[in-house]
């Protein structure tokens, strides 16, 4: 994700008082889970003017980046999954049809200035949570969910860079972009996951094949280390020698679900799968920590919350761990016991931080503060609704597949089109027109990162 300028929306002191409104939750009641799912899914909306005159369909705009925006409809995808309300399909529907661009890849060219391959990818995770959770079909007139996030992916396997650390994908597409000689570990998470979920749709086992060599490289160039640390990402001017170690939630949960969805497609006879598993499960620890009014393990963005200086994508992160940790436990059923606490705890804290403004229910950034801290915006209010509504895992039916209740239309060439669209993973021949491929941090930004972050994760 782009390092934006930190936008500080605390509240004033008057609009930190506790409020009577407060979300209420019993994690062990679904009609309470889906109460306060409710509550929540209106404050993502709560400065939302896509459906407003003057707005554009799909963004919230400045001070939010282009991909969390497809962040957070994904979570609107599966607020209906979870819950069966249909309140915002509509609006859904609307975005993410109006920002898949004009080659049906989410790439839309007033996005180009700042377009990297995890932005692409988490629009594309999107519609891939629509086809498999049976979210309802686009007009006759579209393509269907699958066929985007088929689009997506196809799109990104010609900007495989085998020139530079061996392989990978930059994190920014365009050469013009500051982050195009950064390979990060969000991008090729992505990458990873979304071909491990099209294998399990599709049953076409080069998706697998793609998702795999995208896995072996990540561990191969040391984003993600022999015991299973996620790290940020690489210089690939430095043939990604020197790694950036600073460990955020989000690719650890990128990761987590990925290798789920592997060990799902394999049946689990693939070991590397379930340790991949256990492995990050282990190390998520550094993520989880007792809150004020002694909840263990409650989620928190261990790189910033205690600095108090996540700036607006990172207040977001935690909607993905808890996304990715719920689709775990369902891809691998194994892990429910050791998982499902986590997301139970964090809910908890979650919505006793959901007592601020006006309102009394706007969520805060720190769940381990037991109270509503200040803070407040689209990224906590989508990471509460995420967690509270994840409670719910038990609740739903897996996600589906070709074979099983999927009904969502594919078109495995849709993207590039000919030859350029869905490749051989074992054959990367690139030119220098096709690695329009992802990223690198300025200067600035890892000087910021290295020096204000290193320290939580040597």
């Amino acid at each position: 994700m782009r390092i934006s300028s930190l936008f500080s929306s605390v509240a004033s002191a008057l609009l930190l008082v506790s409020s009577v409104n407060a979300i209420e939750l019993d994690v062990n009641s679904p009609d309470s889970i889906k109460k306060a799912a409710k509550i929540a899914a209106k404050g993502v909306f709560k400065e939302y003017p896509g459906d407003k005159p003057g707005g554009i369909p799909g963004l919230w705009g400045d001070p939010y980046y282009w991909w969390e925006s497809g962040a957070a409809f994904g979570a609107m995808v599966d607020y209906w999954y979870y819950t069966g309300d249909t309140t915002y399909n509509k609006i859904t529907t609307e975005a993410m049809l109006h920002q898949v661009g004009p080659n049906f890849n989410y790439m839309p060219p007033n996005q180009s200035k700042s377009l990297g391959n995890d932005d692409q990818g988490f629009w594309a995770l999107t519609v891939m949570s629509a086809a498999e959770k049976v979210y309802p079909d686009p007009p006759d007139d579209h393509p269907g969910w699958l066929a985007l996030a088929q689009s997506v992916f196809n799109s990104q396997t010609v900007r495989w860079d085998p020139d530079t650390c061996g392989g990978g994908l930059r994190w920014q597409i365009f050469t013009f972009n500051n982050g195009y000689d950064y390979k990060n570990t969000i991008s090729n998470g992505v990458f990873f996951q979304l071909g491990a979920r099209l294998a399990r749709f599709t049953g076409n086992d080069t998706y697998a094949q793609w998702a795999e060599k995208t896995y072996d490289w990540t561990r191969a160039i040391g984003l993600e280390s022999a015991d299973y640390k996620l790290f940020d990402g690489a210089d690939s001017l430095k043939n990604c020698t020197k790694i950036n170690h600073i460990q955020w939630s989000y690719n650890a949960g990128m990761i987590l679900a990925g290798s789920a969805y592997m060990y799902n497609y394999t049946d689990g006879k693939v070991p590397k799968w379930k340790e991949s598993i256990d492995g990050i499960m282990d190390q998520m620890k550094i993520f989880f920590k007792n809150a004020n009014d002694g909840t263990p393990n409650v989620m928190y963005e261990t790189a910033c919350e205690p600095n108090g200086k996540c700036n607006i994508d990172q207040r977001s992160f935690k909607a993905y761990l808890s996304r990715f940790i719920a689709l775990t436990i369902k891809m691998a059923p194994y892990t429910r016991e050791r998982l499902l606490p986590l997301l139970q705890n964090s809910a908890k804290g979650a919505a006793k931080s959901c007592t601020g403004l006006e309102e009394g229910t706007v969520c805060g950034l720190k769940w381990t503060e037991s109270a509503f801290d200040g803070w407040w915006g689209l990224g906590e209010a989508m990471s509460a609704l995420e967690v509270i509504q994840g409670t719910l895992i038990d609740e739903v039916l897996p996600p589906a597949t070709a074979k099983d209740r999927g009904s969502s239309k594919g078109d495995p060439s849709l993207g590039m089109g000919g030859d350029r669209g869905f490749r051989d993973p074992t054959v990367s021949p690139t030119t220098t027109g096709d690695r329009v491929g992802a990223g690198f941090l300025t200067t600035l930004v890892l000087v910021a990162i290295v020096g204000g972050a290193y320290w939580m994760v040597a």
